[in-house]
């Protein structure tokens, strides 16, 4: 918080970071939205646009929005890095006293910034946006269900389906996220593990004015395995619990037939048996191999130390200084 010469406290920073794919017609109305309800704050604003390699020539319009309002700043990544890494760029270069993340598509209301920022005065150091009524089809929203209910059972944490990207954080979080480098990001799960004091508020949720989302079945499903495999060894955990339950079965059953032979004089037959169990313990292997080459993977890809984004360009007129790490 910066203080004038007579001790009058000057308006607070806030910072508004935005991913941007696929929504270039939304980016005017959403920039005039978000300086019309930060100035009712009253505070300063400043507007980080990361451009995901947006394929609808969304860098063009930044520069445009960049020309008429200074606060209003661009990062052009070289290529399509994700969501999550773009925000991640975008809280990189941010200088805010408070900052806020939200989503490019005006599903997230520029007007409820003003509540959160509100709620977060209360002495909280985040500030989720709860949506009451998702705006989202069908799938959407019981695959983002499915995906909670999963990355749950195997963190052992619990989660809000409702609540996602849009949220308000304090700038002691960003500086404590910077220091997360992982490959494997997912930002509303990063603010809950790190633990600061955090709370939520309903917020309205409109439909999308532009576009689809680019999270389809097989994305989805991408990033609950990440996210799981990223934040969680539960699953190697119960590999090796069902390796032991199996094993045990099947040294019963050993024994169960090496008393038939010997006592009874019974032999033992069915070679379909046999196969059938040699197929079903093959494939557990194959799949419990594959849970740990999955962990060998992510091990690797953290081992490569590669930056988690690329910038090709900027809007401003000397390159940004990036606080990661900081």
């Amino acid at each position: 918080m910066v203080y004038k010469a007579m001790g009058e406290k000057q308006s607070p920073l806030i910072s508004v970071v935005i991913p941007v794919y696929g929504c270039t017609q939304c980016l005017r109305e959403l920039c005039s939205r978000i300086k019309t309800t930060i100035e009712e704050i009253p505070a300063q604003y400043e507007i980080i646009l990361v451009n995901d390699a947006s394929p609808d020539n969304a860098w063009q319009t930044i520069k445009d929005l960049n020309n008429k309002d200074k606060q209003i700043r661009g990062l052009n990544l070289a290529r399509n890095f994700g969501q999550h890494h773009a925000i991640t760029a975008g809280l990189d270069y941010t200088n805010g006293d408070w900052v806020v993340v939200m989503d490019c598509d005006l599903q997230d209301r520029p007007e409820e910034i003003k509540k959160l920022y509100e709620k977060s005065q209360e002495g909280y150091e985040v500030v989720f946006g709860k949506r009451m009524e998702r705006r989202d089809n069908w799938l959407k929203k019981k695959s983002s269900q499915f995906f909670y209910r999963i990355y749950d059972y195997f963190s052992g944490g619990t989660s809000d389906y409702t609540i996602a990207n849009y949220s308000i954080v304090s700038q002691k979080v960003v500086v404590g996220y910077r220091q997360m480098r992982e490959q494997n990001r997912f930002f509303p799960l990063f603010l809950q593990w790190m633990g600061y004091e955090s709370t939520s508020i309903p917020i309205e949720h409109d439909a999308r004015k532009e576009g689809k989302s680019s999270y389809n079945l097989k994305k989805l499903i991408t990033l609950a395995t990440d996210a799981i495999i990223s934040q969680s060894n539960k699953p190697l955990r119960l590999s090796i619990q069902f390796g032991f339950l199996i094993s045990s079965v099947s040294f019963i059953y050993g024994m169960y037939l090496f008393g038939r032979y010997f006592f009874l004089a019974e032999p033992v037959q069915g070679w379909t048996s046999v196969m059938v169990s040699i197929y079903f313990i093959g494939g557990l292997i194959f799949f419990n191999f594959g849970i740990l080459g999955l962990y060998i993977g992510k091990v690797f890809n953290e081992t490569k130390d590669r930056p988690l984004y690329l910038i090709r360009e900027t809007t401003d007129s000397k390159e940004y200084k990036t606080n990661k790490r900081s």
